[in-house]
């Protein structure tokens, strides 16, 4: 790894395990004595299935910004309202992180599905990625990738569902 070298990652596709493949990224960045700070967006407070990631810190901090228990998708027009500023919180937290370096390594988990509900723009995460050039890895994740992000992402990576027998 380029330390001193702006990386820019993106998970991103329908299948599951975007927000897993950032979190590997996370937890080999800590074992090699790295801050991470992962901000998680859309998914509620009440994300149990990264839970254990608490038990990281103070190597891996984990913020979410949401107020209600359940995902953004599931709330009522009214509670939209207030979790998207809840939200945009988390996008200017995550702006001063990067403005300040107060991380070696950003995972901003579903950011990408900010700009699918219209709440950020993909100028937004340009502005983000431009703040600064002396971070070592940025980590996006989310289901579509905007064409005009491409250029601004060194590694990109889909995720997609091939095979699933699972009943949910």
């Amino acid at each position: 790894m380029n330390y001193g070298q702006r990386i820019v990652q993106v998970f991103y596709g329908p299948g599951k395990g975007k927000t897993s493949a950032a979190v590997g990224q996370c937890i080999r960045a800590a074992s090699l004595g790295q801050s991470v700070i992962i901000i998680q967006f859309l998914k509620g407070n009440d994300a149990e299935e990264f839970n254990f990631l608490e038990k990281l810190e103070p190597d891996i901090k984990l913020f979410r910004f949401e107020k209600e228990k359940e995902s953004f998708s599931e709330l009522l027009a009214s509670q939209k309202k207030e979790e998207t500023q809840n939200i945009l919180n988390g996008v200017n937290f995550a702006r001063k992180v990067i403005d300040t370096g107060s991380c070696d390594v950003l995972v901003l988990d579903e950011i990408l599905g900010l700009i699918d509900l219209d709440i950020i723009t993909a100028e937004d995460i340009i502005h983000l990625i431009e703040l600064r050039d002396d971070y070592t890895r940025l980590v996006l994740t989310g289901q579509n990738l905007p064409a005009e992000l491409v250029d601004y992402m060194d590694v990109i990576s889909k995720i997609e569902l091939e095979k699933d027998t699972t009943v949910n």
